[in-house]
């Protein structure tokens, strides 16, 4: 990997003036990851976007490649204590698919209106992506020293569980990561509003210290194929619609983690509604769309995401299947195993499309105290409160190799843009100020890290 080398001549552009052209910029490339055996169309060619604008910058990055075309781009800069744990900042380049019919804008044109700039991946995780490249460009620029090394990553494809990007890296290229003890990625420190105990709006910066674990399954039912005209007792396809019924009726117990618990009580205490273990309804109110991701944080969850059934009107056949994502909570992996082995019956076989950990890290130490102190300088009146994702990042695989991982992608957001639905959903947009303020604060974070 590189030293970092400042550029003779080249005024310096602070993060901020250039974090929306560089986002829009990476929007209007196609990185969409069909999954599994199926090439996402633009990862290299973001990756490729990516080694540019290292390279314009006197950087050179390492480049590497799981498959044709599934590329993580790396640099590292030097800071002033090589001793200390190095941070690592790492983003995804690759976005879910996106269906242009449904969309009020073509999902990648990187369209600039009503102050947003619209397109795929403009939450998850171009914006964060962004924001990354504007702050080590300007390193660079300026020949600042951070106070540790820093490590970019820009991985692929974290949209299918990362197997092609940052499970790869940390088996295949673990050399990469050498020193790293923490990492800094998405989904965090994004800003809601809330009206405080006397009414007045009041934000809070939701930074994500836990994740929940993920087991996306399928149900596979066996039966008796036959004609559709004879009456049978063992139709894969009934077995299977009653294992999810089964599924969808199961009440999951609740369980408040530390994350979650801090989260409630911050809100509690800054609008005066009380909570119980039984009913956060009306606090998580208070947090308008971001209350799903909380929900999710609850307790354990499955849900059925895809069917597949049958080849013909008369024809009984002989399997059925069905999709299941579900996410537990940490340490519930193996309760939630059995529950849904339990549920799916007899004729119902479970089986594992991928697994990966839950996370939990403490709310407090250095690294905390350095993105609570960046988010203040710009916004001093905020909140800064933990959160638990119902989701999961690369911080997974990083947290394989001892890496401590905290979701930091800084936003502060309008009160009324409904914000967190836009994670894999229609018209997603994140607005310009809230791109520069992003970048105002990471800059601060790699200035004092």
């Amino acid at each position: 990997m590189s030293e970092m080398s400042p550029q003779a001549g080249a005024a310096p552009t602070a993060p901020e003036q250039e974090v929306v052209r560089i986002c829009r910029d990476l929007l209007r490339i196609d990185t969409s990851n069909y999954g599994p055996g199926q090439d996402g169309p633009g990862e290299r060619e973001a990756a490729d976007y990516v080694v540019a604008q290292l390279r314009e910058v006197g950087l050179e990055p390492q480049v590497f490649e799981s498959e044709p075309g599934r590329t993580t781009v790396a640099v590292r800069v030097a800071g002033a204590d090589r001793d200390r744990g190095a941070l690592c900042i790492h983003g995804h380049l690759d976005v879910v698919p996106a269906h242009a019919e449904d969309w009020s804008v073509p999902p990648f044109d990187g369209v600039e209106r009503d102050g947003c700039l619209w397109g795929r991946g403009a939450v998850d995780m171009k914006d964060m992506v962004a924001m990354m490249l504007a702050c080590v460009r300007h390193l660079a620029r300026t020949g600042t020293v951070p106070p540790r090394d820093l490590l970019f990553v820009f991985f692929a494809d974290e949209e299918a569980g990362g197997v092609l990007g940052s499970q790869f890296m940390v088996r295949e290229h673990r050399e990469v990561f050498d020193g790293v003890t923490e990492a800094i990625s998405e989904v965090g420190g994004y800003s809601v509003t809330v009206d405080d105990a006397k009414g007045e709006p009041r934000r809070a910066y939701l930074l994500q210290t836990a994740e929940k674990g993920i087991a996306w399954l399928h149900l596979e039912a066996k039966g008796t194929a036959g004609h559709g005209s004879v009456p049978t007792s063992d139709n894969p396809i009934v077995h299977l619609a009653e294992a999810i019924a089964r599924i969808d009726a199961h009440k999951w117990p609740r369980e408040f983690i530390v994350s979650v618990r801090g989260l409630l009580d911050g809100l509690a205490e800054i609008t005066g509604v009380g909570y119980s273990d039984e009913d956060a309804e009306e606090l998580l109110e208070r947090i308008g769309p971001a209350a799903g991701f909380v929900r999710g944080a609850l307790q354990d969850t499955a849900n059925v995401t895809m069917l597949d059934a049958g080849y013909k009107h008369n024809v009984v056949p002989q399997t059925a299947s069905a999709a299941l994502d579900c996410r537990f909570l940490p340490g519930h992996e193996e309760d939630l195993m059995a529950t849904i082995r339990e549920l799916a019956g007899e004729h119902v076989e479970v089986v594992v499309d991928h697994k990966d950990i839950s996370l939990d890290a403490p709310f407090e130490g250095d690294l905390v105290d350095r993105m609570r102190s960046a988010l203040l300088a710009e916004d001093p009146e905020a909140s800064i409160l933990p959160y638990c994702l119902s989701g999961g990042t690369d911080n997974k695989a990083l947290s394989t190799i001892g890496v401590t991982g905290y979701g930091f992608a800084p936003l502060r957001l309008p009160a009324d843009l409904d914000f967190a639905p836009m994670f894999h959903g229609i018209d997603e947009r994140v607005p310009l100020e809230s791109l520069e303020f992003g970048a105002r604060v990471l800059w601060r974070l790699v200035e004092d890290c």
